[in-house]
């Protein structure tokens, strides 16, 4: 069975939820994606998490090993390929166990950039929050992201 590395950096790092969609799938690690900053973009449905190129800013991120199903599943969920796109990256994972640090590739889900910035639920919201707590990451990530997308969306 072939298992794949998947990076996680918003509703998919909230771990009760991601053990009901991706019943296989178990926690890798933790790293930086480096030059990315998060944004809350999306549609008419709601603003969720992507992340976008941007100079000297860094993204915290879980990495699961996922099944082949798992990774189905996420598909669905991220709304691939119309949504949401998979590219790859390679990150220097530091081990939840080990505290070892290897250089892994991964996929990772990022939403079609020309969707608009928007304002997300605080459902959402609380739903990534949960996740930051439980890896650790400084929840600043999320309410700047929310900030820059009070201050540039076409929302009132």
């Amino acid at each position: 069975m072939r298992k794949r590395y998947y990076i996680a950096y918003g509703s998919n790092l909230n771990i009760p939820q991601m053990r009901m969609r991706c019943p296989g799938a178990r926690i890798i690690g933790t790293s930086v994606i480096e030059d990315y900053q998060l944004l809350f973009k999306g549609s008419k449905t709601g603003s969720y998490l992507t992340i976008e190129p941007k100079e000297g800013a860094t993204v915290p991120v879980a990495v699961w090993e996922v099944t082949e199903q798992d990774e189905l599943s996420l598909d669905r969920y991220e709304g691939y390929p119309n949504f949401y796109y998979k590219t790859e990256m390679t990150l220097d994972i530091k081990g939840i166990r080990t505290g070892k640090i290897r250089r892994r590739q991964a996929f990772v889900y990022i939403m079609h950039e020309e969707r608009e910035l928007g304002i997300p639920s605080w459902f959402y919201v609380n739903t990534c929050l949960d996740g930051y707590r439980a890896f650790g990451f400084e929840e600043q990530y999320l309410f700047d992201a929310i900030e820059v997308s009070r201050r540039d969306s076409h929302e009132d």
